[in-house]
């Protein structure tokens, strides 16, 4: 990922998580050698004899110093999240080297490994990145892979499985983290959303009320004068069909700002339907839009608002219909699930959404009409979801879009169509 697209946030975190890195690495390095090489060989019959032995010797502390300056290089430039590739490449090279010049061509028994190479393994999940973690996995297994084909030596064996268990351990804690970071990202865009809706409700029901008034005025002196002289003058109609449109969205303002109680009784969704699709007929059949509809031989009576849901089949029927303006078949199926619930498909053979716009399709505001609002589905399902129902919209660029609404039902009052 490019550094451009990492927030401030990110980089500063990553920034502290490779300082400590840095810190622990040069620490256990340094330490593990150092018990190695002095404190094993002269209290026990453990530990390497001669300091610093065979291989590239004082070269190897040389080199895997030199990588320090180069990463804080990278952290001051603002490029902190090659350090962590820079530090495991860098050791599993060198160390390599190492390792090759000092067993290769000779009769003594393998045995290597440094602690830092548990401190990668473990501290791979801090950084939350599934590359980095496969990158450790495979890039310290394959070290002892090659090793072992290069000097011909099984001993390389129980490291790798080692490498293996305590991978297996880390991936365990890197998807915990994932799904940790996951819930608290969902939650805040949760949050951020309710507030942007409590703070569009505020100035919604402000306006909306101040709008209301004068606008219901001019309605009535529109139809009045439209009464008055029929036949002077075709643009009253559309002043007329305008002012309504003006109203429904003050309509869905209003919602926003203060949701309406549900009233819940037993309604018949067919009817609802029903008469949801006989207000876009008119504009279906000026638009050559077929409409076909499909429903089981049973359905059930369910508890709801009756005014509420014909606003939402109002509002997705009319979606679907503009989304056709030289014409396509409207076809809508209603059947029962095995979950005890309500199944609802729209489906229209318009030119879809792309993916990027269909994750923003139901945020205020957010329309991919040019003359929208986008707060038609908002609404819609603010009312769904009020109802104890969920809605999804599946879109196929070039194929059409898929609306599918889902209401729970009661299993009693089963009435033939």
């Amino acid at each position: 990922m490019e550094i451009s697209s990492k927030g401030p946030k990110l980089i500063y975190e990553e920034k502290k998580a490779i300082k400590l890195f840095l810190w622990l690495f040069y620490f256990f390095f340094i330490a593990y050698d150092f018990f190695w090489y002095i404190v094993l060989p002269r209290f026990t019959d453990y530990g390497a004899v001669q300091f610093p032995g065979r291989g590239l010797g004082y070269w190897l502390y040389i080199l895997v110093f030199l990588l320090l300056p180069i990463s804080v290089s990278f952290i001051k430039k603002g490029n902190p999240y090659i350090v962590k590739y820079l530090l495991l490449f860098g050791y599993i090279l060198i160390d390599s080297i190492d390792l090759i010049l000092k067993y290769y061509g000779t009769n003594l028994t393998f045995a290597s490994g440094n602690i830092v190479e548990l401190l990668f393994v473990f501290f791979s999940p801090v950084f939350v990145n599934k590359e980095y973690y496969w990158s450790v996995t495979l890039g310290l297994i394959g070290r002892y892979v090659l090793l072992g084909l290069i000097l011909h030596d099984t001993n390389i064996i129980p490291p790798i499985f080692v490498i293996i268990i305590l991978s297996a351990i880390a991936f365990i804690i890197l998807i915990r983290f994932y799904s940790y970071i996951k819930s608290l990202t969902s939650v805040h865009e949760e949050l951020n959303k309710k507030e942007k809706l409590a703070v569009i409700g505020q100035m919604a029901a402000a306006i909306g009320h101040e709008i209301r008034n004068p606008l219901s005025s001019l309605k009535g002196f529109t139809q009045l004068q439209h009464e008055s002289n029929p036949n002077s003058s075709g643009f009253y109609p559309i002043m007329i069909q305008e002012i309504e449109r003006i109203n429904s969205i003050v309509d869905d303002l209003m919602y926003l700002g203060k949701p309406r109680e549900i009233n819940f009784k037993k309604a018949d969704m067919k009817g609802i339907v029903d008469y949801t699709v006989s207000l876009i007929c008119q504009q279906a059949e000026v638009q050559g839009v077929n409409v076909e509809m499909e429903t089981d031989a049973t359905i059930p009576l369910i508890d709801c608002d009756d005014k509420q849901l014909k606003q939402v089949f109002i509002n997705l029927l009319k979606n679907a219909v503009e989304a056709m303006p030289d014409g396509g078949l409207l076809k809508i199926q209603m059947k029962m699930t095995e979950e005890s619930s309500l199944l609802i498909v729209i489906e229209d053979e318009g030119p879809g959404i792309e993916v990027d716009k269909l994750e923003h399709i139901f945020e205020a505001f957010y329309t991919t009409k040019k003359d929208g609002t986008g707060l038609g589905l908002v609404v819609t399902k603010e009312i769904i979801e009020g109802h104890g129902g969920s809605l999804k919209i599946e879109s196929i660029l070039g194929a059409g879009t898929k609306v599918i609404v889902r209401l729970p039902i009661s299993q009693n009052n089963i009435f033939k169509v």
